[in-house]
């Protein structure tokens, strides 16, 4: 199915030269003057390359036929992730290379959304925030309040980020999945 380039978006599937690639970052710029581009950032699917490709925001650009559904994470090992499908109950594994930067936010029973192309798993979304413990991170000091300033911590997935300085050791948190950024003490 041909689209238009400036419509594509992160974690879509293209179809370039017989071969598929996956977004990784999407952006269209309007210079001052001259021809508005898109400028994607591409992850060649068979062998995990990446490519950046620049092209104008009218141009027509092969999408691949891509199924998006919720899978639940189950575990992971030497093969890979393995995801399952909720309603048919179908496993499917998923190399690390397109799990990247996803994997340690990644926890049994999560629920994400996993783009199928032939069978395969080519592109994982994981939801936005996710709870963790945090491990590791300097003692609170009595009588310091919820201030701008942010300390060190690590998080049971083994992510390092930043909290507040009343959150201490053994404190669940809720962190962003994209950067890891802490948002809020969790409600449980």
């Amino acid at each position: 199915m041909k689209v238009i380039a400036s419509t594509l978006r992160k974690g879509n599937v293209v179809d370039k030269d017989g071969k598929l690639y996956v977004i990784l970052f999407a952006e269209n710029i309007h210079p001052g003057k001259g021809t508005p581009v898109t400028q994607l950032d591409m992850r060649r699917i068979s062998d995990g390359v990446k490519v950046s490709e620049r092209y104008r925001t009218t141009e027509q650009v092969e999408r691949a036929h891509v199924e998006d559904r919720e899978h639940t994470f189950l575990y992971a090992d030497g093969e890979g992730f393995h995801f399952m499908n909720p309603e048919s109950y179908d496993q499917i594994a998923v190399s690390k290379d397109v799990i990247g930067d996803a994997a340690p936010y990644l926890q049994e029973g999560m629920s994400v959304s996993l783009s199928v192309h032939d069978g395969v798993g080519i592109a994982i979304v994981l939801p936005q925030r996710a709870t963790y413990e945090v491990v590791d991170t300097e003692p609170t000091t009595k009588g310091q309040t919820a201030s701008s300033s942010y300390k060190p911590a690590l998080l049971s997935n083994g992510v390092k980020t930043t909290v507040p300085p009343h959150i201490a050791v053994g404190t669940r948190v809720v962190v962003m999945t994209a950067d890891g950024a802490y948002v809020e003490r969790a409600k449980d």
